[in-house]
């Protein structure tokens, strides 16, 4: 069993959160002994699923209904499915249009070193993508794709 202090350090979470999730609802079956949360390994699993649909984008509302869903059993495996195929198309949308960021900033990062390498950025201003190393013509092409 762990305390909730050691729950924050462990997922470096402020308490006033984890204290937050628990008015909410989200750990049902959190045990207390003096009137002091006990956490078990079952709810720091919550909490690792909690911090993952957060991550995910999705909001408390939803997060809660979740936990209403594990609470009521195996009837709501389907619901339960369809939320994390759901959130996992939205992840990986997201994961694509952070690899054009990233893609941007390689771009640029090798764009400004050639710059200051050669004291001017006069001739890759004329460049076309063809006259690129391989790799960055790459990442420019990657971030220049339209959405």
């Amino acid at each position: 069993m762990y305390t909730i202090g050691q729950v924050a350090q462990r997922f470096q979470l402020p308490i006033s959160t984890i204290r937050y999730y628990d008015r909410e609802g989200l750990f049902p079956n959190l045990e207390r002994k003096a009137g002091i949360r006990q956490f078990s390994e079952a709810d720091l699993e919550t909490l690792r699923v909690i911090e993952c649909l957060k991550k995910a984008g999705l909001e408390m509302k939803d997060i809660r209904q979740f936990m209403q869903w594990c609470v009521q059993g195996a009837s709501t495996y389907p619901q339960r499915y369809e939320l994390f195929i759901r959130q996992r198309a939205n992840v990986e949308a997201q994961m694509k249009r952070m690899q054009r960021v990233l893609d941007m900033i390689r771009y640029k990062c090798w764009y400004y070193e050639t710059a200051i390498r050669e004291g001017t950025e006069e001739g890759l201003k004329n460049l076309s993508p063809a006259q690129m190393p391989r790799e960055i013509r790459q990442a420019y092409e990657s971030a220049h794709q339209e959405e």
